[in-house]
């Protein structure tokens, strides 16, 4: 049964019109059911992410089928056809494999698009709207996503400025876990920074801002602590690492801040990331042995670094697709003929066996051994190639030369052609 994809992502087209096509986790249920109704949807599966909304079905409702329903469950003012693409067969088979993989991400690499294609395979499940084709379409493709993962080290390295930082926190603090994280602001940069600190497992996160209702509120999502700006200096002595971006036009951890807080904390060491500019951290803080601080610069430069290497694992992550894909369709396509090989065999058989009565029933009324085997072979002969010719004729009473050459990559080997 053919697969096919219909979807809008982030390459063609902007968030207005993405946003206006994309379905709420608690709709899914409802969407999925009426859409197996529609005729020619035999099974779906609908990916509905901020950076894309994709249908993957099975039957034999075309690409213009779905992107009439799509048009009509999700009326819009600007022109969906413009942004919609559709994929079938193999193109599909390898679009799938790409999304799982994070090779058609806006980060390239990022692993969480897998975790939102398992959910959403999950819901299609609990809605009833799978069955064997996408069953065996999704399973090779969490396999083969799983395969890249392994094989390749496509999202090894990290690619955004948060993600970096955390990566450099690694260096040198080994256990993240008995740590105290400070940061500096609440404003998004730091709101995003402090979710990659809290998915670490920091023991402590304290968030200090100069508006407290709003550093309240990041620190409850991290479940965090919450201060005043003015405290800073007294909590700075507590903070293993230390993160800030506010707009302040000066900076707001001096070198004799930062001298107090080592002296406080007995020389062990501090690992500071300024991610404000201007800076929020003086750059003298740097002459401090125990002090390791980083400027945005820096980290853009990490970012740019593990990008490239991102791009270079990409290529290897391509071939093992191409691989996985043809291994898929291989094993499809042997499914499919399956039907058709069965039923050749079993009318095989019955010829064979009605023939072999016949031939008993000869050597019973005493005729010869030659006789019958030559009866045999003939007969069998003749039944078994009966359909084929009168088919072969037919076709080429019709100027249908396909069949003709079908049967002849079947029955002549190549060496005698």
């Amino acid at each position: 049964m053919p697969f096919r994809i219909l979807g809008i992502n982030h390459k063609t087209a902007p968030v207005a019109i993405r946003e206006q096509v994309a379905f709420e986790p608690q709709q899914l249920n409802a969407v999925l059911r009426a859409l197996t109704q529609e005729a020619g949807i035999a099974e779906a599966v609908i990916l509905s992410t901020c950076n894309r909304t994709e249908v993957y079905w099975s039957g034999t409702a075309t690409g213009a089928d779905l992107s009439q329903w799509l048009a009509q469950l999700r009326p819009s003012e600007h022109d969906l056809a413009q942004s919609i693409y559709v994929h079938e067969e193999q193109a599909a088979v390898e679009h799938v494999f790409r999304v799982a993989a994070g090779l058609d991400s806006m980060m390239l690499g990022e692993a969480q698009i897998l975790g939102q294609l398992k959910d959403a395979y999950r819901a299609a499940q609990e809605a009833g709207s799978t069955g064997p084709a996408l069953h065996k379409l999704f399973q090779a493709t969490f396999s083969t996503a799983k395969r890249v993962r392994t094989e390749t080290r496509i999202g090894a390295n990290a690619v955004s400025i948060a993600s970096a930082t955390m990566s450099l926190a690694r260096r040198v603090f080994s256990d993240l876990g008995a740590s105290t994280a400070l940061l500096i602001g609440a404003g998004e940069m730091i709101a995003l920074t402090a979710r990659h600190v809290a998915g670490q497992g920091v023991n402590r996160i304290i968030i200090a801002n100069r508006t407290l209702p709003r550093a309240q509120q990041l620190a409850a999502e991290v479940r965090g602590i919450a201060v005043e700006l003015s405290e800073l200096a007294a909590h700075l002595p507590q903070a293993d690492i230390v993160i800030s971006c506010t707009a302040s036009p000066v900076p707001i951890i001096t070198k004799a801040m930062a001298r107090a807080a080592i002296k406080a904390r007995r020389r062990k060491p501090m690992f500071m990331v300024d991610l404000a500019v201007p800076r929020d951290i003086e750059p003298e803080v740097a002459d401090f042995e125990d002090i390791y601080l980083f400027c945005i610069d820096d980290l853009q430069q990490v970012v740019a670094e593990n990008k490239q290497q991102r791009a270079t694992e990409a290529d290897a992550a391509h071939v093992l697709i191409s691989q996985e894909v043809a291994r898929f369709l291989s094993e499809a396509r042997a499914k499919d003929a399956g039907p058709a090989i069965r039923a050749l065999r079993a009318q095989s058989d019955i010829v064979r066996a009605q023939t072999v009565e016949q031939a008993r029933k000869l050597l019973a009324s005493g005729r010869s051994p030659d006789e019958v085997i030559d009866f045999l072979a003939n007969t069998l002969t003749n039944r078994l190639l009966h359909q084929p010719t009168q088919a072969l004729r037919d076709a080429a009473e019709l100027g249908d030369a396909q069949l003709g050459q079908v049967l002849t990559r079947l029955l002549v080997k190549d060496s005698d052609v």
